[in-house]
C-alpha cells in the first residue's frame, strides 16, 4: 500500500540511503568516479539534515510509504537555473530500487507536481542528465515536454541535462487517474 505524506526531519536517515544508492546506481556509468565516490549517504544525510530543519515555504518535500517504509521522495522548489524560465523545479524524485516499478514515481511526480499548482505555479520543470534514458522514457510517458538543455554546475559533476517541463497543469495532473 502507497501512502503519500510530508517529511519530517525523522525522514532523513532513509531520504539519504535512497538517494546516495539510486544516485550510485543511476549515474554509475554516467558520472564521473569522484562524483560517485563522494555523494555517498553520509553527504546525503547531512544534506537532508539540513532541509529539513529549514525547508523553507517555497519547498515542497513529499515522501512515498510502502506499508510504512519509506519507499521514495521527490522535492520541489524554485529554480536557479534560468532555462526553467521561472517555473519551479522539480529537483528530486527518487524511487527505492526495491520499490521500482510499483508507481511510486508516477504517484510522486503527481503529487508534487499538484502542489506546486496549487502554490500558483504557471508550470514546473525537471532537469534530467543526458544519458539517463530510463527516466527520460518515464518523464515523456507522464506527459513531460523537452523545452531546452542546460548545464548543471552541481557540486563536484557538471552534466548535460534535458529540460522536460508541464506547463498546462492536466497534462501531469491526468495522469493519476489514468493510471487509476
Amino acid at each position: 500500500m502507497i501512502e503519500l505524506r510530508s517529511a519530517s526531519l525523522a525522514d532523513a536517515g532513509e531520504l539519504a540511503r535512497i538517494h546516495a544508492g539510486v544516485w550510485r546506481h543511476t549515474y554509475r556509468d554516467l558520472a564521473p568516479e569522484a562524483a560517485i565516490r563522494l555523494l555517498n549517504e553520509d553527504r546525503r544525510r547531512a544534506f537532508w539534515v539540513t532541509l529539513l530543519q529549514d525547508p523553507g515555504p517555497d519547498t515542497a518535500l513529499i515522501v512515498a510509504t510502502w506499508d510504512g517504509a519509506v519507499a521514495g521522495f521527490a522535492l520541489g522548489g524554485p529554480s536557479t537555473e534560468a532555462a526553467f524560465g521561472g517555473r519551479p523545479e522539480v529537483k528530486y524524485l527518487y524511487v527505492d530500487r526495491a520499490h521500482a516499478r510499483q508507481g511510486i514515481g508516477r504517484r510522486l511526480l503527481t503529487a508534487l507536481g499538484a502542489e506546486l499548482f496549487a502554490r500558483g505555479a504557471t508550470g514546473i520543470g525537471l532537469g534530467v542528465v543526458v544519458g539517463n534514458d530510463p527516466a527520460i522514457a518515464f518523464y515523456k510517458a507522464m506527459g513531460g515536454r523537452l523545452h531546452g538543455r542546460y548545464v548543471d554546475p552541481g557540486p563536484i559533476w557538471r552534466s548535460e541535462n534535458l529540460l522536460y517541463v508541464w506547463d498546462d497543469p492536466a497534462c501531469l495532473l491526468g495522469r493519476d487517474a489514468e493510471a487509476g
